[in-house]
């Protein structure tokens, strides 16, 4: 689990499809945009990075988990705010979450910047990544940290 439930969602965007599978709490990037005039335009599509942060620009935190499942023989979780991959995502763009999404040997303060790494995760480092928060706190004992998503 990569999110706690305590989370403020100030905005929210539901006009993105993910065609991979991904774990929720990580910031994706635009993959394909569509025409902009639609909610459901198969073209606007987010992923995480895949090795290369440079060039990328984000879309959101995710907050679904995006699972692979043979829909034949089992159901998706809705409990456990699953999506078939494929499916439509939902991205904060502004709000608070706790999230253990951190590149490794992160170790983040109250008040510093929060960029994302090429796996999508949260870091301190701005390796020619665009800022997308700040982090509110320093990480608990399981390796969660709270911190304050603004993408705009």
């Amino acid at each position: 689990m990569a999110l706690k439930p305590d989370r403020v969602e100030s905005y929210t965007d539901v006009s993105y499809f993910m065609d991979t599978v991904g774990e929720r709490g990580g910031v994706v990037v635009h993959l394909s945009s569509g025409a902009g005039a639609s909610t459901d335009d198969g073209n606007a599509v987010v992923g995480y990075p895949t090795g290369v942060v440079s060039g990328t620009k984000p879309a959101g935190l995710l907050l679904n988990d995006v699972v692979s499942l043979d829909l034949t023989r089992q159901h998706i979780n809705w409990y456990r705010d699953e999506v078939q991959v494929g499916g439509k995502v939902t991205l904060l763009r502004q709000g608070q979450v706790v999230t253990n999404m951190l590149a490794s040997g992160q170790t983040p303060s109250a008040g510093t910047d929060a960029y994302y790494d090429a796996a999508g995760k949260l870091t301190t480092v701005s390796t020619n990544s665009t800022k997308v928060g700040r982090f509110l706190g320093s990480k608990d004992s399981d390796g969660y940290v709270k911190v304050d998503i603004n993408i705009t």
